[in-house]
């Protein structure tokens, strides 16, 4: 098994972009926690992060929107947003062509993926790499799900997606981790921006650390649209990395809604270690 790490986190471009205007508190417990989630991630070891996020119309649009995709490149940079706005200063992350290669070998033998060779990172990597990896010297792997523009892969597909994650990141001798980044509810560019349903975060997430194949693939659009707002549909990178993580469960370490970076930011991992024991 080389799947050392799977989780989950937000990438709220306000997070950083906004740090300042937060209580001071608040701002403290979510950084602390994004720490808490760097130091299990570097005790992990990885040799490569792949980094499954819901991209924001910067390398894929209307005129060709892959349902997935993988970035296969020696580095990447970012951030695509101005530096200023966002909080996060250019950078450039190395890749790993040839493992990126043989990843995307293995997930396409039961899931359709596009791949690119060229990706300019936004906040969906940006923000969770500026947190997790401020030293930008872990190997990159992105990955692209479509929650932007419909129609969008059904959740079954996703979790499909997700397995192939895993079957590829244990069929290489690298130590692969996975993270998921997103919101949950949220209203990005919308007059709701701010608005946080923290009763429907809580309940995805104990299907999540419950690892509940039914109850994740059981999420209909129109709902979660009505419940989460159309930032909601980033669940889908959440659910890919519980397929990925199957069948173990999983804690969260942190949810607290904070309206003045959107979302509610959230840190959580799945135990690994105690599916391999055998104590899943």
């Amino acid at each position: 098994m080389t799947l050392v790490f799977a989780g989950v986190c937000s990438h709220a471009p306000g997070i950083v972009g906004r740090a300042n205007l937060a209580d001071p508190k608040v701002k403290a417990e979510v950084y602390a926690a994004y720490a808490e989630m760097a130091k299990a991630l570097a005790a992990a070891k990885p040799d490569a992060l792949m980094v499954i996020a819901a991209e924001h119309f910067a390398n894929f649009f209307m005129n060709n929107m892959p349902s997935f995709a993988i970035g296969m490149a020696d580095y990447y940079q970012g951030p695509i947003e101005d530096p200023e706005w966002l909080g996060i200063q250019r950078f450039t992350v190395p890749g790993n062509h040839d493992l990126s290669q043989r990843l995307i070998n293995e997930i396409m033998a039961t899931s359709d993926v596009a791949y690119a060779e060229e990706w300019r990172l936004d906040h969906g990597i940006a923000v969770p790499l500026h947190l997790l990896t401020p030293d930008y010297d872990v190997a990159l792997i992105p990955v692209n799900i479509n929650c932007q523009g419909p129609p969008l892969a059904p959740y079954e597909r996703v979790w499909a997606f997700g397995e192939a994650v895993r079957r590829a990141a244990d069929s290489v001798p690298e130590r692969i981790a996975v993270i998921g980044t997103g919101g949950i509810s949220h209203w990005p560019a919308t007059p709701d921006s701010g608005k946080i349903n923290e009763a429907w975060d809580r309940d995805f997430l104990d299907r999540w650390c419950r690892n509940d194949r039914e109850a994740l693939v059981g999420y209909d659009d129109l709902s979660v649209y009505g419940e989460a707002g159309q930032g909601g549909f980033e669940i889908r990178t959440f659910i890919a990395v519980s397929a990925a993580a199957s069948p173990a469960v999983g804690k969260v370490h942190f949810y607290q809604p904070v309206p003045i970076f959107a979302v509610g930011c959230t840190t959580a991992s799945y135990d690994l270690a105690a599916v391999s024991a055998g104590t899943p």
